[in-house]
């Protein structure tokens, strides 16, 4: 099985790329739908974000997201605390998914997570692709798709690792910036160029 860590920063594009690497045969793992699984779920990881973050941002035994999110995206240091709770768990469940996969025969695996070299989860991946746009391109794009101001979106951007860092330790580097038929063959390309080698 040949695992591909697919990374990118916040309205960079990666979900519509691993969208595309789904329809063509490859099984996804969405980092973020697993997070969301495990802070639905794991009453011990709740109970621990309650501790560290305040009674506000559990209610019901249900995570306030949006409160949540206010508080870890305004200070990095606050994100770090949310990703020593949440990444040792995370990983955990990676492994387990890794392992369910290739007993079950799965060729190519693509691990999406925006935060992949932050969880050091590149060890689990043979390659790394990074999804790549502009600063003020990715600007734009998340206050249209988050209706949130200027100030608001670069923040969440800032609490991020540098896309420099992350294009440095990338195998492949996947331009999103023009028309979606353009990343669209890049994509392409780098699926048949995997697919050769399996």
């Amino acid at each position: 099985m040949i695992i591909i860590g697919l990374t990118g920063n916040i309205a960079s594009g990666k979900s519509a790329v691993a969208a595309l690497l789904k329809e063509w045969g490859a099984c996804v793992i969405d980092m973020d739908r697993v997070a969301k699984e495990i802070q639905s779920h794991n009453v011990t990881v709740l109970d621990e974000i309650k501790k560290t973050f305040g009674e506000s941002v559990v209610k019901d035994n249900k995570l306030m997201r949006k409160k949540l999110g206010e508080i870890v995206f305004s200070d990095k240091n606050e994100l770090k605390k949310l990703n020593k709770i949440m990444i040792p768990v995370m990983t955990e469940r990676i492994k387990k998914i890794i392992n369910e996969k290739k007993k079950q025969g799965v060729k190519i695996l693509v691990i999406d997570a925006a935060i992949l070299f932050e969880a050091k989860w590149e060890k689990f991946a043979q390659e790394v692709w990074v999804v790549y746009i502009p600063k003020e391109l990715q600007i734009k794009r998340l206050i249209k798709r988050e209706q949130i101001g200027r100030d608001e979106a670069l923040k969440r951007i800032e609490s991020q690792m540098d896309i420099k860092e992350k294009i440095k330790k990338a195998n492949a580097v996947i331009d999103n910036s023009k028309s979606f038929a353009y990343t669209k063959e890049q994509v392409w390309r780098l699926w048949k160029k995997i697919q050769n080698s399996i």
